[in-house]
């Protein structure tokens, strides 16, 4: 087997290629190294980079703590730029923080996906800005009741921010997404919105908003697909957050750090599709 000009076998490269997957340059990371590869001919390799992977933009909402917290700090860690969305920036302290950190590429904007007025005004302050990858994450927990003690005005408001606050964010946004390319909405679902996986019952604020969530996600891989925007829902596992509780199995950084992997790695055939975490098909 021959050796490359730098004294690199073909299969010493490939193992490399495979520990930076394994250390999570997966997906867009290992498709940048490649694409390096293919245009530097010999050149510096730091300007193919600059010249063939710009920095993605990316929008994450629910974006002050949790598992939107946590992709925040990813994309911003591996370079992208990064808008979130939280109600309430002032009391973003975590945020303020990592912009601090990490200075020109985190803007943080007011955005209550629960509001019409609030989604209009949030893609307005956006500008004429391209997003490549749309991460509608936030959500509210609701009241998880039996049925004969169910809210339904409690409902009506978990149903408006867990299923409809997508739709609102995903609608006001798609000017925006189709500057781009890529073009991927990832929509954080849960395992409770899942019928055939529903074996305990209750809950029923919440199950009904995530499988609500899910029906539009696929409706809008269907109805977008001319326009090539990918929307795909997302189990991300029993996560240590607040909402999830500490005693829950999978810590965030590694649902995330997943996660971010999968939406890299998103084609268009995956378009209306449920995955886990794992990147495994989940039940409807």
């Amino acid at each position: 087997m021959g050796a490359s000009a730098a004294g690199v076998t073909a299969g010493e490269e490939r193992d490399a290629e495979h520990e930076r997957e394994r250390d999570g340059l997966g997906g867009h990371g290992a498709e940048c190294i490649r694409r390096v590869r293919r245009h530097s001919s010999g050149s510096d390799p730091a300007a193919a980079l600059v010249a063939v992977c710009p920095t993605m933009n990316i929008v994450v909402t629910g974006a002050n703590r949790g598992i939107g917290l946590e992709f925040v700090r990813q994309y911003l860690a591996r370079g992208e730029s990064v808008v979130a969305a939280v109600r309430s920036p002032s009391a973003a302290e975590a945020l303020r923080g990592l912009g601090a950190a990490h200075p020109g590429a985190l803007r943080v904007l007011a955005c209550d996906v629960g509001d019409d007025a609030s989604v209009a005004e949030f893609a307005r302050a956006m500008g004429d800005a391209a997003v490549d990858v749309l991460v509608n994450n936030a959500g509210v927990r609701g009241e998880w009741t039996s049925l004969e003690a169910m809210d339904t005005a409690e409902a009506l408001r978990t149903y408006s921010v867990n299923a409809l606050g997508p739709l609102r964010v995903t609608r006001a946004l798609l000017p925006h997404l189709l500057r781009s390319e890529p073009r991927k909405v990832a929509h954080i679902s849960s395992g409770m919105g899942s019928i055939g996986d529903n074996t305990s019952g209750g809950a029923y604020s919440y199950r009904m908003s995530k499988a609500a969530l899910n029906m539009a996600s696929r409706s809008m891989a269907v109805d977008l697909r001319d326009r090539r925007v990918i929307s795909v829902v997302f189990n991300p596992g029993w996560v240590q957050t607040d909402m999830g509780g500490r005693s829950a199995p999978v810590p965030v950084e590694q649902s995330v750090h997943a996660l971010v992997a999968l939406i890299d790695g998103l084609a268009a055939s995956d378009s209306g599709d449920f995955l886990d975490w794992r990147g495994k098909r989940y039940e409807w």
